[in-house]
């Protein structure tokens, strides 16, 4: 049997759950075909650079297979029917990765470095700046005097 890498994108007014359900569907609709599903990652609701039947944003989920190509070509059918899947691409694949994917990697490195507000800066606050021994203001030295032309005094 092929190694497939299945991703396809599912409207964004669906709730997490409708897209499992989806998932569940599909993956039924592999195994009654003679195949089987590996690793299902959902990536979340990302936005979309374009939008796609006036849908601005979607839920993107990955799937392993490993099926005939009668079973996918048929995934594929079901999925090219149904309104609440915006796209879909398949790939074929010599084996399947190890692991998570690439974008489950950089979604745990963002959370491993932390946000903004992680960030040590020490004793002082926002607007602060170093202004050495000059105080407040510090000396500035005398003002130039300004000449005003064409003024009646």
């Amino acid at each position: 049997m092929a190694l497939y890498e299945h991703v396809f994108l599912a409207r964004q007014d669906l709730s997490q759950q409708q897209v499992d359900e989806l998932v569940e569907r599909f993956k039924g609709i592999v195994t009654e075909g003679g195949g089987s599903i590996g690793r299902v990652e959902n990536w979340g609701l990302k936005s979309l650079t374009y939008r796609i039947k006036k849908n601005r944003k979607a839920y993107y989920t990955l799937m392993d297979l490993t099926c005939p190509p009668a079973a996918l070509d048929e995934m594929e059918r079901q999925m090219g029917l149904s309104e609440d899947v915006l796209r879909f691409l398949t790939i074929k694949v010599d084996k399947h990765e190890e692991g998570v994917s690439a974008m489950m990697q950089k979604r745990e490195e963002r959370s491993d470095r932390g946000g903004f507000g992680d960030r040590d800066r020490g004793p002082r606050s926002f607007g602060d700046r170093d202004r050495g021994d000059r105080g407040d203001r510090g000396d500035r030295g005398p003002r130039p005097q300004r000449s005003v032309e064409g003024s009646a005094e």
